[in-house]
């Protein structure tokens, strides 16, 4: 049974300015360029170049005729016509303020491809280069082969209905395992090891290594340095020979492939500049690659024009004054979204400034107070949500060197005597205490909280284990050196 009735109901909608700021809002400075770029090149009404006309001015173009009569021009009024406008007719599901996220243009070969490549310098059946080619897209971003040699057959019989044996596959793996870098499609850690100590020059050195990598590896992994010298009958020096031999090896030969590429492409640009002036810490935007925009007047111009044009309104006219009208409204909700981001963004970095002053003129991170997005929040007036959004991927360039804006947050711990001070001052004093321990025998976590202690900070060992990760900082038994 159907039922028609008639509810009143309270919803909040989000306003395209608002969306826009929003999405805005979560860019850092070199994306932002491009964003400015890609708008420009998508709305013809957005000119660089400094705004002639007041907002307020432009506003009072799109509302009065060419003689200066303020009538009022009522849109749907004068778009309403069983005549529908061809661009209505266009199914568009794309916002053009969605968030793309764009692969970095580089120049040279991917890791794979770099793989694949070397196929062509062996000599292989089609076949054969088919299935190497199959075996190389199962190699991971590390360079090892994660997938067993059984798995990888079956999904070739079922997708292909060819039939390839095991051997076949292994031996394929072999070929692939020659190949640069050194390392490549290893199944495991050990062997990734073993294939790059067997490409060196054959010394007493390399052949210890060797064998320590395949007969005593898990006692390798597990520090237990003294049963291995033990087991070789062999001395401490050249145990530690061995040992330096195999830590020149790289566990992730893939990354080494993308390494020099990745470190040319990680180049921060701070979207903050913070300068000191007589003790009073000022902070700016980077904005010296930010183009000035405005609306243009020819389109402003344009659409005066065809306002004022009242006797001939057909379709085409119809057509041209909605275009217009959009493409005007979207640059200055554009140009009013970027305002709104610069201002939100200088807000909020000047309370946190003001906040973590000490630290700002005198670069001692023990000087950090604790802090959380909700006291920023609470000093800006603004929502979590948004400082959580300015301090995301963004930097700022300070006289002690650049900073993600997320390292001046962090925890509140107590002291014995009831201060309050911040868990990165915890972490600094955690990392300069492992620094100066004995190698040999390595500060335990329980230690470590016992520590922390005696100097007043009162730590449980759970957390010091978590600040310890936090800090990529492997267990005591890991950290045990010869």
């Amino acid at each position: 049974m159907l039922n028609q009735r008639l509810q009143q109901r309270l919803q909040q909608k989000l306003s395209p300015q608002q969306i826009q700021v929003i999405k805005l809002l979560e860019v850092p400075t070199l994306e932002l360029e491009e964003r400015i770029r890609q708008e420009m090149e998508e709305n013809p009404a957005l000119d660089e170049g400094p705004d002639d006309l007041t907002t307020e001015d432009i506003e009072t173009e799109t509302e009065m005729d060419e003689g200066g009569n303020n009538d009022d021009i009522d849109l749907e009024e004068y778009m309403h016509d069983d005549d529908i406008p061809d661009y209505k007719l266009h199914v568009n599901n794309n916002s053009k303020d969605d968030r793309k996220e764009d692969i970095p243009f580089s120049i040279g070969l991917t890791f794979h491809e770099h793989l694949i490549n070397q196929l062509g310098l062996r000599t292989l059946s089609e076949r054969q280069k088919s299935l190497a080619e199959y075996i190389i897209g199962n190699i991971d971003e590390e360079g090892y082969l994660r997938r067993e040699v059984s798995s990888m057959v079956d999904d070739i019989v079922f997708q292909t209905g060819m039939e390839v044996s095991d051997n076949e596959m292994n031996e394929l793996v072999f070929v692939i395992q020659d190949f640069e870098p050194a390392g490549v499609c290893a199944r495991n850690l050990q062997e990734c090891l073993l294939l790059q100590i067997s490409r060196k020059n054959e010394t007493e050195t390399v052949r210890i290594a060797s064998k320590i990598i395949r007969d005593f590896f898990e006692e390798f992994t597990k520090k237990h340095y003294e049963r291995i010298i033990k087991r070789l009958i062999i001395s401490e020096t050249l145990f530690k020979e061995a040992v330096s031999e195999i830590t020149k090896l790289n566990p992730k030969p893939g990354n080494a492939w993308g390494s020099l590429l990745e470190r040319n492409m990680q180049h921060v640009v701070p979207d903050f500049i913070l300068e000191v002036d007589n003790g009073h810490p000022f902070i700016s935007l980077n904005n010296k690659n930010i183009p000035e925009l405005r609306v243009s007047s020819t389109y402003q111009e344009m659409f005066k024009d065809y306002s004022s044009n009242k006797e001939n309104r057909n379709k085409e006219m119809k057509d041209a004054v909605m275009f217009v009208k959009q493409k005007l409204d979207a640059a200055k909700w554009f140009i009013d979204a970027i305002k709104q981001r610069q201002n939100t963004l200088l807000v909020t970095m000047n309370a946190i400034v003001t906040f973590q002053k000490e630290f700002f003129l005198e670069g001692d991170e023990t000087l950090l107070k604790p802090m959380i997005l909700k006291d920023i929040a609470e000093i800006t007036g603004l929502d979590i949500s948004t400082i959580s959004r300015v301090s995301n991927s963004k930097y700022v360039q300070t006289e002690f060197g650049v900073y993600p804006v997320k390292y001046f947050f962090s925890e509140s711990m107590q002291t014995d005597t009831g201060e309050e001070v911040s868990s990165r001052e915890i972490k600094s004093i955690l990392q300069k205490c492992i620094a100066e321990e004995d190698k040999r025998k390595p500060i335990t976590d329980e230690q470590l909280a016992k520590l922390l202690k005696d100097k007043g900070y009162i730590i449980a060992r759970r957390t010091v284990a978590k600040y310890r990760e936090q800090l990529d900082i492997p267990v005591a038994r890991l950290r045990k050196a010869f």
